[in-house]
């Protein structure tokens, strides 16, 4: 299996799982495991998906989650899980 971690944040707004969850869905691309938060009106999600099954690469993901960020005023990154955690390991 191949994960991914997927982190967006941003101001507070209607829709922000379902639009990330309709692209995911459309690649193909599975749900593990998914928190959370609003802090003080700010929009704090982590996302680990499965990209094993999707068509698209790994750069397609990352672009399309950027553009999607951008459209609705947010920050939405993807890394590989082994990137994710080499860079939070203490």
């Amino acid at each position: 299996m191949k994960k991914a971690v997927i982190t967006v944040l941003g101001n507070d707004k209607v829709g922000i799982i379902a639009k990330v969850c309709t692209f995911l869905s459309e690649g193909n691309i599975n749900i593990l495991d998914i928190s959370q938060t609003i802090v003080g009106g700010y929009f704090d999600m982590v996302m680990v998906v499965d990209i094993t099954n999707t068509d698209k690469n790994f750069d397609e993901i990352a672009d399309g989650l950027d553009a999607l960020g951008e459209e609705m005023g947010l920050k939405i990154k993807v890394q590989h899980t082994e990137i994710f955690d080499a860079v939070h390991r203490i």
